[in-house]
């Protein structure tokens, strides 16, 4: 099941991450999507994209943790795909996709997408360099992030150097198991107190 769940989400993140670059054309300077952002290669983009999760998940409070997925490469693209592990209840889903599309917004990201699905909400967005970024929650209420560079130099591409806040996993990324008394909480976040 873990497998046949991963490949749908990288199905579905791979057609978002097309439609985001719609053939790695998103920048102003790129023409006919085969242009190469100036001086950008696939191992600067995936720096850049690794530096937007960093800020993200850095804006998220109480901290979340989160691994390292995948990477992958197109013809002139690179995508990092990251896995949150803190379990998210489905009462702090709103909660959380609020912080995040807040910090996007303050940082200049134009939010292209927002799916208020029950069971799998997402955020599509671009940030003004043009790299499109995605926050979505999956099965068994597991987040993912996901960020998708605009068309850059070919080159090789290393894995993140920074390590990830969370556990390190052999083999499949389990769906979420760490508990946060904030975000795993199964009750509605506490409204402000009316005043008298």
């Amino acid at each position: 099941m873990k497998r046949t769940t991963r490949t749908i989400r990288l199905a579905c993140a791979m057609a978002v991450a097309g439609v985001l670059l719609a053939g790695c054309g998103l920048l102003g300077d790129t023409k006919n999507g085969k242009e190469a952002v100036a001086g950008m290669d696939m191992q600067g983009a995936a720096e850049r994209a690794d530096a937007m999760l960093y800020a993200t998940v850095g804006a998220i409070k109480p901290e979340i943790e989160w691994v390292h997925d995948t990477t992958t490469t197109g013809s002139c693209d690179v995508t990092r795909y990251w896995t949150v592990m803190t379990v998210v209840s489905e009462q702090r889903r709103g909660n959380f996709l609020g912080v995040v599309e807040n910090f996007w917004k303050a940082s200049g990201y134009r939010i292209k997408t927002v799916n208020p699905d029950k069971d799998m909400p997402e955020i599509v967005a671009t940030s003004p360099d043009g790299f499109g970024i995605m926050v979505m929650f999956g099965h068994a209420g597991q987040a993912f992030f996901e960020v998708t560079s605009p068309c850059v130099h070919e080159s090789k591409v290393a894995a993140p150097t920074k390590v990830a806040n969370g556990r390190t996993y052999e083999g499949d990324i389990p769906t979420p198991n760490v508990r946060s008394d904030f975000w795993s909480a199964d009750t509605p976040v506490p409204g402000p107190t009316p005043s008298p």
